[in-house]
């Protein structure tokens, strides 16, 4: 595919990045030359120094020819005029990043499809999401439906009271267990288990399972003593505290501390009429005290500051939080926090990368996410009438090494699977993938 990637900021460089090792055509442009030096000496890509809004410059850049055009730009303004130009161009298919929830409400689609603009992207709202969803389970780290609940995948660290640790999965199989282990996140590596392999005490498990399989999979790990969430204290009145205020359920209790006073006080404006802002610091253990961080069951940390978000969540932790949740914007961060064991980590730009790769795959993928801590994907993809999966049994298949079936989702009810599974067409097929591209799945589905 030809991609043209406008805003050469941390998204766009992520992106560029991401899509570079897949051997796309990939021309990235932007006005300030400084913000090229870096993708153009590291990236297998073609860097041009334009205005994006320039009908001449993004001749140049031969949009005209282009599959995707992605505007990634800081001003939310110009990513859209960005993809209209674009799309009159010719330009097949255009994304632009917003920072206007509004134009999110599905009555506004067409408007925007009429103006040659294919898909929104609001990294701020898709990692609120995130938040919201990470509330309604205080003993998971990750966790995402399928087909309304037909299937969950949840991330939860077995600790060394876990009932599952060290017995081999295919001896878990034989009795039966309400689960499918699609992978193990072990200290730096995340692997596709086999039937020999063994969860261990410190692994971050990722389980495929059905909603009503939950409590039973929450008893096996030992999480029983976790508290559901009824208080949340948020540090960091930005955009993500404001989305995720009107996000999280209506029965929990939210309190956002904003540092800057001016800030705060536009945010009583601004976030949903249950929450309460307070001015403070939110690295002040005598602040989180008085506000009551010991009758609080989760922490999230969305400072501009990945090294704050960090260190407050440790605070958090040490004060008896269960459930902790930082943003961290600095990639190379990562691996850092999650050896620390902070909890679930947030990168906008991972998020936003697996919406945008989602329009990429020729397949029909109805959901795929980029899991940031493991460096993994989960995609949900369609099985096609004529396509490789369909009537055949899993094992079978002879899918890449980095790939595993978690489960299928057939006429609305969810299907754990194993090698002996069947696969029929319309059959919605959740699959994990470790260091393997989704685009290389689609032979199978398609």
């Amino acid at each position: 595919m030809k991609i043209v990637i406008a805003g050469a900021g941390a998204v766009g460089t992520h992106l560029a990045n991401l899509l570079s090792t897949e051997k796309h055509d990939i021309i990235l442009i932007d006005q300030d030359p400084a913000k090229l030096e870096g993708p153009s000496s590291n990236f297998d890509l073609l860097t041009i120094n334009i205005s994006a809004t320039s009908i001449a410059g993004l001749r140049d850049a031969g949009v005209g020819s282009a599959d995707l055009v992605i505007a990634v730009t800081p001003d939310e303004s110009r990513n859209i005029t960005i993809c209209m130009l674009s799309h009159s161009l010719g330009a097949k298919k255009t994304v632009a990043r917003i920072d206007n929830s509004e134009y999110l409400n599905p009555r506004y689609r067409r408007y925007f499809q009429q103006m040659g603009i294919d898909s929104l992207i609001y990294p701020e709202h898709l990692a609120a999401q995130e938040i919201a969803d990470s509330m309604k389970m205080s003993w998971v780290r990750q966790s995402w439906e399928f087909h309304g609940g037909a299937l969950e995948l949840i991330g939860v660290k077995v600790r060394s009271n876990a009932q599952i640790l060290d017995k081999r999965l295919k001896d878990l199989g034989q009795e039966m267990m309400p689960f499918r282990v699609v992978a193990i996140k072990r200290q730096e590596k995340t692997l596709i288990p086999r039937g020999n392999d063994m969860m261990l005490a410190g692994d971050l498990v990722y389980f495929m399972t059905t909603k009503k399989q939950l409590p039973v999979i929450r008893s096996l790990c030992g999480k029983d003593n976790y508290d559901e969430i009824k208080n949340i204290a948020i540090i960091g009145g930005g955009s993500v505290a404001v989305e995720a205020s009107w996000l999280i359920p209506d029965h929990m209790n939210v309190k956002i501390i904003e540092k800057d006073e001016e800030r705060a006080k536009q945010l009583t404006g601004m976030v949903h009429d249950r929450v309460m802002v307070i001015h403070g610091d939110g690295r002040d253990m005598q602040l989180l005290m008085d506000e009551g961080i010991l009758k609080t069951q989760a922490f999230v940390a969305l400072t501009g500051s990945a090294e704050t978000n960090i260190l407050a969540c440790l605070t958090a932790k040490r004060l008896g939080v269960r459930k902790t949740v930082a943003m961290v914007e600095n990639l190379d961060y990562v691996g850092m926090a999650e050896s620390l064991d902070i909890g679930t980590i947030l990168n906008k730009k991972t998020i936003a990368a697996g919406h945008i790769y989602q329009m990429m795959v020729d397949a029909d993928v109805s959901n795929l996410k980029c899991l940031t801590v493991s460096s993994a994907d989960v995609v949900e993809l369609i099985v096609g009438e004529k396509s490789r999966a369909a009537s055949k049994q899993i094992k079978d298949l002879d899918l890449p090494a980095g790939a595993i079936i978690g489960g299928l989702v057939r006429n609305g009810e969810g299907i754990l699977a194993s090698g002996a599974t069947r696969i029929e067409s319309e059959d919605s097929a959740v699959v994990f993938c470790v260091n393997t591209e989704v685009k290389k799945l689609e032979k199978y589905f398609k």
